[in-house]
């Protein structure tokens, strides 16, 4: 077990039914940069690699040191192309260290760095979710890294107004292109610190904007400030002191135009001196192969994942003994969020570390959201399930509120956003209640009314949820899990429908390579055995319909880290919807006794 602070919560509970948490070690943040991190090591450890990726031949690794001059040197060369607080640098590619140092150098002189979904330019058809974010971005730089690749992505962005006076930064270039050359920022060499005073970075500088997936209209570009970001790992560093015991190791995928992977994963590497091995491979068919190769050549210390990701690694870990050793060999934890995680991937993941571990392998989770920057609870404590997100950490206090059958989380704390970013840097701010706490829209409720410490437990989304005409509200979060796990391995993932109907319905996403003529007995039968368990009107499903259309990236309704949006699927899908409920089914619908 690695070294975790022992819970230490304070609760109290109004009269309204309100519940209040908090962590009693005291917090008081340091008033650091980011980069200030990246400094220290760099004259503490300045051989130490920092970044790592796959290359022609072997992988390309940055050192701490390397990694500070290239930063001083492309930080002079974005002011330069006119890159300043109110003018963002934004960085379409994919998890690269040439991205990632382009985003350090961004917020080192004080521009906001705005990290794209790779997906708007590359898997779009229309842009038109790229233009909108570019709109309320107005960048200054463009970063990219090929520029013949993201050619069409570009092309859209010019037909815009946003892309007025905007340099493209590539770091490979077509001959005959107008893009800056990504070494030729390198060129303008390290600039002494003391000689940077005009940067004006301080706690309150924006250092980035991350967006949400704006399934019912336009993307939020979410401020992080620079306090935001370094409370958040100064907190996880004082209930997890042991990533002060030795440099993480950290094998991830996870997307940078995230919270989860660019600000909660990334961020706790360059705190703590460790390094990242960035991984080119996705929880997806053909690619998930690629995350397969790395791990059979490192050993991480960390190994971060969401539910999606674990669920297709776990085969590979179940068949190759020597893979699974390779994972789990010095392993501290395993960590999931971003989605709830059916109970039967975590047993399957506890019993392949079981048998490479002795003792196995902790499993935490935690929670928080874009505009926490991450993290507002961790779990450091040994739980024996899914679904448990941990206690506040240090300087975060949280709120259950009343929302009809449910308890709102809502957070207050110096990780908290003033708000959402509009082009010029305007910043609309953020909802909060009357106590100063953000309201989230997510829902929880505590593990243990007698034992606060022992956590929270997720509980889906409050606007997720909705009534029967026999007003029974259908907990959707709850419920999808159940569904996931009972129809598996044959969906990957449903959308739970049923608002203002009298029984509750289901819209499924097979697994790749999953044939639905072969399966639909199955899935009746799962589904069937589900109701004899699961029989109240809250949660028993009368109908499910398989689609055949995959989740949409356009219209958000899938996430880079494969998570479905349910209010979008149904919003896009209403047509389906209605085929599901008819009073004379389709043969296409399933009909559950």
């Amino acid at each position: 077990m690695p070294r975790f602070a022992a819970p230490d919560i304070a609760c109290t509970r109004d009269a309204d039914g309100v519940i209040h948490l908090a962590s009693r070690t005291p917090f008081e943040p340091s008033g650091h940069m980011i980069g200030d991190w990246l400094e220290s090591w760099a004259h503490r450890t300045p051989d130490a690699p920092f970044l790592t990726e796959r290359a022609t031949v072997g992988r390309r690794v940055v050192t701490y040191a390397e990694a500070a001059t290239a930063v001083h040197g492309l930080g002079r060369g974005l002011v330069g192309l006119g890159a300043s607080s109110t003018r963002p640098v934004m960085l379409l590619s994919d998890n690269a260290i040439d991205h990632a140092l382009v985003t350090l150098a961004a917020m080192h002189v004080g521009a906001p760095a705005a990290p794209v979904s790779p997906a708007y330019s590359l898997s779009s058809r229309d842009h038109q979710k790229l233009r909108d974010v570019a709109a309320v971005v107005a960048p200054a730089v463009i970063y990219v890294s090929d520029d013949h690749l993201f050619a069409p992505a570009l092309e859209a962005l010019e037909r815009g107004a946003a892309a007025s006076s905007v340099s493209v930064v590539a770091s490979t270039t077509r001959a005959g292109g107008t893009a800056v050359p990504f070494h030729e920022l390198l060129a303008h060499g390290k600039r002494p610190r003391d000689d940077e005073g005009e940067y004006r970075v301080s706690p309150t500088t924006v250092a980035k904007i991350l967006f949400t997936s704006g399934s019912t209209g336009t993307p939020k570009g979410i401020v992080n400030t620079q306090r935001m970001l370094v409370s958040n790992q100064e907190s996880i560093a004082m209930v997890w002191p042991f990533l002060s015991d030795k440099p993480p190791v950290v094998v991830d995928w996870l997307p940078w135009s995230h919270t989860f992977g660019g600000n909660h994963n990334f961020n706790m590497v360059l705190k703590h001196g460790g390094v990242l091995h960035i991984d080119s491979g996705r929880p997806a068919p053909g690619r998930i192969e690629e995350t397969v190769q790395l791990l059979s050549s490192v050993s991480p210390s960390l190994y971060f994942n969401v539910p999606r990701g674990f669920e297709m690694l776990l085969p590979f870990l179940e068949d190759d003994d020597r893979l699974a050793a390779r994972l789990f060999s010095r392993l501290d934890l395993l960590f999931y969020a971003a989605a709830a995680l059916p109970q039967s991937l975590w047993e399957r993941l506890e019993t392949v570390a079981r048998k490479h571990r002795d003792g196995g392998v902790p499993f935490v989770s935690a929670w928080g959201s874009t505009e926490t920057s991450p993290l507002v609870t961790s779990v450091h404590f040994a739980i024996e399930r899914a679904g448990n997100i941990g206690v506040p950490v240090p300087g975060c206090e949280l709120r259950l509120v009343p929302d009809a059958e449910k308890l709102e989380l809502r957070v207050r704390g110096p990780n908290v956003t003033p708000g959402a970013w509009n082009a010029g840097g305007e910043i609309t701010p953020a909802p909060k209640d009357e106590h100063g706490f953000l309201r989230t829209g997510d829902a929880g409720k505590l593990a243990d009314d007698e034992a606060p410490a022992r956590g929270v437990v997720f509980d889906g989304r409050t606007a997720e949820n909705f009534k029967l005409t026999s007003g029974t509200w259908v907990s959707v979060g709850a419920l999808r899990v159940k569904l996931t796990t009972a129809c598996a391995p044959h969906v990957s993932d449903l959308v739970v429908a049923g608002h203002d109907r009298d029984a509750i319905g289901v819209l499924l996403f097979l697994t790749a390579g999953t044939n639905e003529g072969e399966c639909r007995a199955q899935l009746l039968a799962a589904l069937t055995a589900h109701n004899v368990a699961n029989g109240s009107n809250s949660t028993r499903v009368v109908r499910a319909l398989i689609l055949e259309e995959p989740p949409s990236i356009d219209r958000g309704e899938l996430t880079d880290k494969g998570y479905i949006n349910q209010r979008a699927v149904l919003a896009h899908r209403a047509d389906k919807v209605e085929e599901l409920f008819d009073v004379t089914p389709t043969e296409r619908v399933l009909v559950v006794p």
